[in-house]
């Protein structure tokens, strides 16, 4: 069959399938594109042609900004377990490193996006091209070879030849739940355009098993002994959990052992937050109930989990003398952390093989007690943040709650950067497998409102709530354009508090006075930028993008907006909070490492190095 280069990419995504426990998906569900010389004759003509003749093979959807089209591919991947994606087109220049931070934030996630940027002519005759990178040392290098270091898999297609190896290769890496991210497929403009008689078994339906690693016997067998030798056992369900589908093997689990169960933030919603044996956050921004149980456990079991500093609370939350972990990950570097009994297998393989091999044996009916006592203490503590009456500007936990109770069972909050997504993952009362959406791994500002119109792509059945602050907004809005364009619902409430909030409380704890964080005018007299709040708008800049707006000057307002926000069709709708930046959410008992500087002539920073230094001592190494 003759086809270009970039119609037999096409034709080949579309005829891609993953597969797992037998049910099938369409692996790269769509495109986002933004075209420009180095894509717009190749890619771009190729996806027409796909509309015109083929409706519904490869489905188009115009973003305005590459990296908020690999955040919405991102979240799309994740609310579809990494079973199904979108790719994303760029033209070469900064169209394609524009897409940089969006490929870290879906490697650093674990989360598969197909990226096809547009490269330099491959022939070189009209060298150098528009926005062509001339290195001195190599006339092979171009700007896309900076997604080198955040894809997992990266190929330059320099003769069409080379285009089945590379896409085989790129799906492989795709649909692999250890290997997955960012895979880049970078295309010269000249390549795309080049015809080629390719085999006809390269457009064949292809579907890529996801398998289920089971447990090792041997491994099985230790891990067991470990468990049952504990008396104060701690699961910590991570991202895993819900990738694998386990969320009904971990209840299982949970209720015939009795072992209680904190939550990561990619992991939040792993069980119900009603459950009796859910201790909700765990870690730096979690919850006094799991990090009281964290402190005294002898055994934590990690399920699905990394460790990453905030889950261990920069390796302070675990602070038994004779703590030991059992880790169940597909990923054998993630499953040997902390010095864990590795159990490398399929999240909900593991655990039906530990209820199986666990069966008559409970933890001491005194920790369930406990757990279920501190369990609901706290949530005594969120139902207090929930209804604060703060005055005159509501606590953003006030936001949480109203917005927590307007939402359905089966609805989604999505979050990523600021002091919400800790908030959140203190407050948030997760009920379905799905509804919560912070993306942590890489907090990227900007992320929200892209990544909600990525999370309502992929399940248009669920309310999509994205929660973003007035920083975040500013750094990314511009896909609120598709949602309008595309008519996705989306309900974004706005918190305006002027500034950074979550930076600057850090600023403060460190003894830096909020330096930075805040948008205000340059005062004349002092110098400084802590003058008069900026006159910035931004329900009407959001208005002006073609949102329907709703203001809400108090809690009360709010609950009557987001009940309009909910009966409202069309596209998407902005409600714009302002709240109180300095009024905090509960406490979590627990402690984030960020350093402060050893010696200061200022006093605040000086007593911020005193009590770093105390907390710094109760940091250790599991060996």
């Amino acid at each position: 069959m003759r086809l270009t280069v970039a119609q037999a990419l096409v034709r080949f995504l579309a005829a891609q399938y993953s597969e797992r426990d037998g049910v099938r998906h369409r692996l790269v569900e769509g495109c986002f594109g933004i075209f420009g010389h180095g894509n717009v004759a190749g890619i771009g003509q190729a996806l027409l042609e796909a509309e015109l003749y083929e409706p519904g093979s490869m489905p188009y959807r115009q973003a305005r900004n590459e990296q908020g089209m690999v955040h919405a591919a991102a979240a799309y991947a994740r609310m579809r377990n990494r079973l199904s994606t979108l790719a994303c087109t760029t033209s070469i220049g900064p169209g394609a490193t524009n897409m940089v931070t969006g490929a870290a934030l879906a490697t650093i996630n674990r989360l598969p996006v197909l990226l096809l940027p547009g490269d330099v002519f491959a022939t070189r005759v009209a060298d150098p091209v528009l926005q062509q990178l001339e290195d001195p040392r190599s006339q092979d290098v171009s700007v896309n070879d900076v997604l080198r270091p955040v894809s997992r898999y990266f190929d330059r297609v320099w003769r069409p030849e080379q285009l089945p190896s590379a896409l085989l290769a790129a799906m492989r890496v795709l649909t692999d739940p250890v290997e997955t991210g960012a895979v880049t497929l970078a295309l010269p403009q000249d390549v795309q355009a080049e015809a080629y008689d390719w085999p006809e078994a390269l457009f064949d339906r292809r579907v890529w098993h996801v398998p289920r690693p089971v447990p090792e016997p041997a491994a099985l067998a230790r891990a067991v002994d470990a468990i049952r030798s504990a008396r104060r056992p701690l699961i910590v369900a991570g991202g895993g959990v819900g990738y694998s589908e386990a969320t009904d093997a971990l209840r299982s689990f949970v209720d015939a052992t009795g072992i209680p169960v904190a939550e990561t933030q990619a992991g939040k919603g792993s069980l119900r937050y009603d459950h009796p044996l859910s201790l909700g956050a765990v870690g730096a921004t979690g919850t006094s109930a799991a990090n009281r149980i964290a402190r005294d456990a002898d055994l934590v079991i990690g399920i699905g989990t990394r460790y990453s500093d905030f889950t261990t609370a920069s390796r302070s939350a675990f602070a038994h003398p004779g703590v030991r972990f059992v880790n169940v990950n597909v990923a054998a570097g993630d499953a040997a952390k902390q010095a864990g009994i590795a159990l490398v297998a399929d999240a909900r393989e593991a655990l039906t093989a530990l209820t199986t091999a666990l069966r008559g044996w409970e933890a001491d009916p005194g920790l369930r007690a406990e757990a279920g006592r501190l369990a609901a203490e706290w949530d005594d503590t969120v139902e207090r943040a929930y209804r604060l009456g703060h005055r005159p500007l509501p606590a953003q936990s006030e936001v949480i709650g109203a917005v927590n109770e307007a939402s359905g069972p089966r609805d989604v909050v999505l979050c990523a950067a600021g002091s919400m997504p800790g908030d959140l993952h203190k407050l948030w009362r997760t009920r379905d497998p799905k509804g919560y959406h912070v993306e942590y791994g890489y907090s990227c500002m900007g992320y929200e409102i892209a990544g909600g119109l990525g999370a309502k792509l992929a399940c248009p059945d669920r309310d999509v709530y994205v929660l973003v602050g007035d920083g975040s907004y500013l750094m990314m809005a511009q896909e609120l354009v598709t949602a309008v364009q595309e008519r996705v619902k989306l309900i974004v409430v706005l918190v305006q508090n002027h500034g950074f909030a979550s930076i600057g409380e850090l600023s403060d704890s460190l003894g830096s006075q909020r330096f930075g964080t805040r948008y205000r005018f340059r005062d004349p007299g002092s110098g400084r930028l802590d003058g008069d709040v900026l006159p910035v708008d931004l329900a009407a800049n959001a208005e002006s993008l073609g949102v329907r707006v709703l203001r809400a000057g108090t809690v009360d307002d709010l609950r009557a907006a987001l009940e309009a926000a909910k009966r409202h069709d069309g596209g998407p709708v902005l409600v714009h909070v302002e709240t109180d930046p300095l009024v905090p959410a509960p406490g979590s008992e627990s402690w984030w490492d960020v350093p402060v500087a050893e010696v200061s002539r200022l006093e605040s920073t000086a007593q911020a190095r005193k009590l770093y230094q105390t907390k710094k001592a109760n940091q250790r190494l599991h060996l």
